[in-house]
C-alpha cells in the first residue's frame, strides 16, 4: 500500500464517512470565504454605485456648510420613516424591533424618532408656484401664438383681460398679487417689462440665476424623482421607466459647446411638447376619480474634466 498509514484502514466505515463529511465541510467553507470576498454580489454593486452618486453630493453639501452629524441625523430620521412606510407587512402593525432589523438603529432612537415624527404637523403639500404659472404659460393656447411660442402678456387684467400676467397668476392662485410674482421674476430674470406695459417670458432663464430658494426646490424635486427612476430599474420592476443617457469622452471644449447647444435646443422642444400635452390632458382627467398619478420628464447636460470614471468599465454612446 505503499507510504499510505495503515491505520486508516482499521477505521470502520462510519469513522471513514466522518472524515469525509469534515473535509468537505472544511473545503466548501474554505470556498464559500473566498467567492464572498473576491466575487461582488448584488450589494457590492449597489455600494460601488452609491459611493459614485454621492461623491458630487457630500461636495455640495461641504460647500452649503452641511456637515456630517447633521447629514447622519437627517439620514436617521428617513431611514426610520422610510421603513415605517414603505416595507409594512400586510395586517400587521410595524413596530420598533422590525425597524430596528431593517435599518440597522438602534430601537431606542427608533423609538424616539417615530415618537417626535408623530407629534410634528404635517406640512401641506405645496408645488412651486413659479413652476406652474410658468407651464401654463407656455402650454395653454390662450397664452400662447399661432407658433406655440408664449405671447408677450399685458400687466394688469384693464390693459389685456384674461389674457395679461395678472390673469395668469389668478388662474392659478387668487391668494397672491401679480405685482409681487412680477418683481420676484424680474430680480430673477425670468420676463422683462417693455415700454408698454408687456411682460415677456425669457425661455432660457426656467433656472433662475437668483433665488436660492426656488433653485433648492427643483434640486430636490428633479434629483429625487431621478434616482426614484433609477432604483425602480435596478430593482426590476415592471415596466421600467425611460432613463437614458449619452456618454463621451476625449472632447474639446469647442465641440462640448456644440453638443450643449444641440442638447438644449432639442431638449427644450421635447419639454414644451410635452407640457403642451400635459396641460391638455391634465385638464381633461382631473375630474376622474383615477386622476391619481404624476408624472415628471428631467433634462440635464453636464461637462467636466476631472475623470473618475474607470475606463474599463465606461460605455460610450447612448447608454441605459
Amino acid at each position: 500500500m505503499g507510504n499510505i498509514p495503515t491505520y486508516l484502514y482499521e477505521l470502520n466505515i462510519h469513522q471513514k464517512t466522518l472524515y469525509v463529511v469534515i473535509f468537505t465541510t472544511i473545503y466548501f467553507e474554505f470556498l464559500l470565504k473566498h467567492l464572498i470576498q473576491e466575487t461582488p454580489g448584488p450589494t457590492n454593486y449597489v455600494v460601488k454605485a452609491l459611493k459614485k452618486l454621492l461623491k458630487p453630493l457630500v461636495n455640495f453639501l461641504i460647500s452649503s456648510g452641511i456637515t456630517y452629524p447633521v447629514l447622519n441625523d437627517l439620514l436617521k430620521e428617513l431611514f426610520v420613516e422610510v421603513a415605517e412606510t414603505d416595507f409594512k407587512l400586510v395586517d400587521k402593525q410595524q413596530t420598533d424591533s422590525r425597524i430596528n432589523f431593517l435599518t440597522g438603529i438602534h430601537r431606542k432612537d427608533v423609538k424616539r424618532l417615530r415618537n417626535q415624527r408623530s407629534n410634528q404637523a404635517v406640512p401641506a403639500e405645496t408645488n412651486s408656484l413659479s413652476a406652474l404659472l410658468i407651464s401654463r404659460w407656455l402650454a395653454d393656447p390662450k397664452y400662447c401664438d399661432d407658433q406655440n411660442k408664449p405671447l408677450a402678456l399685458q400687466r394688469l387684467i384693464k390693459q389685456g383681460g384674461e389674457v395679461s400676467f395678472e390673469g395668469l397668476v389668478i388662474s392659478i392662485n387668487k391668494d397672491i398679487r401679480s405685482r409681487a410674482i412680477l418683481d420676484e421674476w424680474l430680480n430673477m430674470n425670468i420676463v422683462c417689462l417693455d415700454e408698454n406695459d408687456c411682460v415677456h417670458l425669457n425661455q432660457n432663464a426656467f433656472i433662475p440665476q437668483q433665488g436660492y430658494e426656488e433653485k433648492s426646490w427643483f434640486f430636490g424635486e428633479n434629483l429625487r424623482d431621478h434616482i426614484a427612476t433609477a432604483a425602480h430599474n435596478l430593482k426590476g420592476n415592471t415596466p421600467p421607466f425611460i432613463e437614458r443617457a449619452v456618454y463621451y469622452d476625449q472632447l474639446t471644449a469647442e465641440s462640448v459647446k456644440e453638443l450643449a447647444e444641440l442638447s438644449e435646443k432639442l431638449g427644450m422642444e421635447t419639454l414644451i411638447s410635452v407640457n403642451s400635452l400635459a396641460l391638455a390632458l391634465q385638464n381633461k382627467d382631473k375630474q376622474s376619480q383615477e386622476a391619481v398619478y404624476r408624472m415628471r420628464l428631467g433634462l440635464y447636460f453636464y461637462k467636466t474634466t476631472d475623470n473618475d470614471t474607470d475606463e474599463n468599465e465606461q460605455k460610450k454612446g447612448l447608454t441605459k
